[in-house]
């Protein structure tokens, strides 16, 4: 059924499934405008076969739930979720500051890879769609001196991997292979990718003038 000329378009539709301050800048920079819902999804006991798969499962887990709000009936749902991989180990935000410095010691002056997962769910077709995506991150050999100062601020607890690139931690990663906006939370390439694999626009996600 193809929506009344009145209907809300995509970009008055768009919800992000997160509440990730770097996200949202992501998607505003990009120009969209997503309504914000926290899905509050309860991430310690979910598990799969692998960091991607984790990441994916997660991102479908908070798209899903905020989807399936009586006020969200309209809404194209996006979901997204983040985790490291180091040495096979797969890491999300650490507990407490004493797990971000035991982290930032394993992972000063070597690789990991941060996989983000997406998740996609368009209330309106009743159809949805989802991929991870993998980001190669190089880290700083940091001292132990800078790592207890980039710990103390508190930012490395709050995000996963216990490292930005668009914050403080920027300067602790010297070099990445891949899509720089996978590792701040969501990849706009793959997004766009699974717009179009729902018959959406990624310019119709787009909040210009004319559509306020």
């Amino acid at each position: 059924m193809s929506p009344s000329p009145d209907s809300p378009g995509l970009a008055d539709r768009f919800v992000l499934a997160s509440a990730s301050p770097a996200r949202l800048a992501t998607l505003r920079a990009a120009g969209a405008d997503p309504r914000v819902v926290v899905s509050g999804v309860d991430e310690s006991g979910v598990e799969a076969a692998g960091p991607a798969a984790l990441a994916l499962e997660l991102a479908r887990l908070k798209a899903v739930a905020v989807a399936a709000l009586p006020e969200q009936a309209d809404a194209v749902v996006l979901g997204c979720d983040s985790v490291l991989e180091l040495d096979g180990e797969i890491h999300g935000k650490p507990a407490d500051a004493a797990e971000a410095t035991a982290r930032w010691r394993r992972m000063r002056g070597r690789t990991g890879v941060l996989h983000t997962g997406h998740w996609l769910v368009d209330n309106r077709a009743g159809a949805d769609a989802g991929a991870a995506a993998a980001t190669t991150v190089h880290f700083a050999d940091v001292t132990d001196a800078e790592i207890a100062a980039y710990v103390a601020t508190g930012e490395p607890l709050h995000v996963a991997g216990a490292f930005t690139v668009d914050g403080l931690g920027g300067a602790f990663v010297t070099r990445i292979e891949g899509d720089h906006h996978n590792v701040v939370g969501v990849s706009l390439p793959l997004l766009r990718r699974l717009l179009a694999d729902l018959g959406l626009s990624w310019t119709d996600v787009w909040r210009t003038p004319a559509r306020d």
